[in-house]
């Protein structure tokens, strides 16, 4: 696996994110998409149109005045020749304030047949209390 090139491409999609470009992130998300999210000990399942539909939420939230994505890389794991996952973390800063919680997603990417990166899978928890995040260990 080419490092730079998720490297290149994650930069990319931060960038996006930070943003709230919704037609770009459509861009990424792979039609097969698939995710869980856990929110309030209530598990959803959901696909491609549910994600899409979650993010344009988020990110006109997140165009309200004062407010701003807080993302963080936890870790980046090679999975596959061709799938990398990417631990991130993501809160609001509202009025420079951040939220004492996050949201910790375990986003999976796969390169296509047009060499170019895809959200496939995505596993997500929400209401992470920051300071819990600081514990995370991998050995």
């Amino acid at each position: 696996m080419e490092n730079s090139s998720f490297r290149k491409f994650l930069d990319s999609y931060l960038d996006v994110w930070k943003s709230s470009s919704l037609p770009d992130m459509k861009d990424i998300i792979s039609k097969e998409y698939q995710a869980r999210e856990i929110s309030n000990n209530e598990i959803v399942d959901f696909g491609y149109e549910e994600a899409v539909a979650g993010w344009e939420q988020g990110f006109n939230f997140a165009r309200q005045e004062g407010n701003e994505w807080d993302l963080n890389e936890v870790s980046i794991i090679p999975l596959r020749e061709d799938e990398v996952m990417a631990i991130l973390t993501a809160t609001l800063a509202i009025e420079g304030k951040k939220l004492e919680n996050v949201s910790l997603f375990f986003q999976t990417f796969k390169r296509n047949e047009a060499n170019e990166w895809k959200l496939i899978r995505c596993y997500i928890e929400t209401g992470v209390p920051e300071v819990n995040i600081k514990e995370i260990q991998f050995n």
